[in-house]
């Protein structure tokens, strides 16, 4: 098997490690300099396994408090004096009981500007065992698990006029698509009542374009995606 290019979706988290490895090794993921008044976050896409295949963890956040209501992948602000992957363990256990290491950290995505003046750090994460599971209520109001194969399936990513990207609650069974690579607003349709925009939908189609279909860099970057307005706040 090519660990470096083409689709590829493991059938297990040892697998998905080996593949994301290889692939996260070649790839010359874009930083974001420091900057006045740009705050930082970490997130990780941590492929997990819970009674079925590898899947990657999204949650929807509580429904109050910041961001309330939206999809988004654990993890949170980078405290100072933390990296960004110390951050990344941290918020992982508080908001979801799981205790990750570093040497469960297989790599970074491109760092993403988001409108709201964080710029966010995707780390790539794979754990052996996700039974300490036990979302925080006050920060989580529901776990998801994201099928890889689901992820890599060619009906997820849509491209919207910007007027269809209004907030879950609100979206229309199918919004028209533009044309396939644009110009337009990124949806990513992972299930019925799951229709997830950038930053959080952004970043999960970079992990599907790297690590699942086995793109090159050049044509997988996110920094230029727009955002609905509400994620400015």
């Amino acid at each position: 098997m090519d660990l470096i290019s083409g689709p590829c979706v493991p059938d297990s988290v040892d697998g998905f490690r080996e593949l994301a490895g290889a692939r996260l090794g070649a790839f010359p993921f874009t930083e974001i300099a420091d900057a006045p008044g740009i705050r930082r976050a970490a997130v990780l896409l941590c492929v997990v396994t819970v009674e079925g295949p590898p899947s990657v963890m999204v949650i929807m956040r509580a429904h109050r408090g910041r961001n309330a209501g939206q999809w988004a992948l654990p993890g949170g602000r980078v405290d100072e004096g933390e990296t960004v992957e110390q951050a990344a363990i941290r918020e992982l256990h508080e908001e979801l009981g799981l205790t990750a290491t570093p040497a469960d950290l297989l790599g970074r995505l491109d760092d993403f500007p988001a409108a709201s003046g964080f710029v966010i750090t995707p780390i790539v994460a794979a754990l052996a065992d996700a039974s300490g599971l036990r979302p925080s209520p006050d920060e989580v109001h529901s776990v998801h698990l994201v099928d890889l194969a689901r992820l890599a399936a060619a009906d997820v990513p849509h491209w919207v006029h910007p007027k269809d990207a209004v907030r879950q609650q609100d979206l229309r069974a199918e919004a028209p698509s533009v044309t396939a690579e644009g110009p337009g607003l990124l949806q990513m349709r992972l299930a019925e009542n799951m229709t997830i925009h950038a930053p959080t939908g952004a970043m999960l189609w970079q992990f599907r374009e790297l690590l699942l279909l086995g793109r090159e860099p050049a044509a997988a970057r996110i920094a230029h995606f727009a955002q609905p307005d509400w994620t400015r706040h």
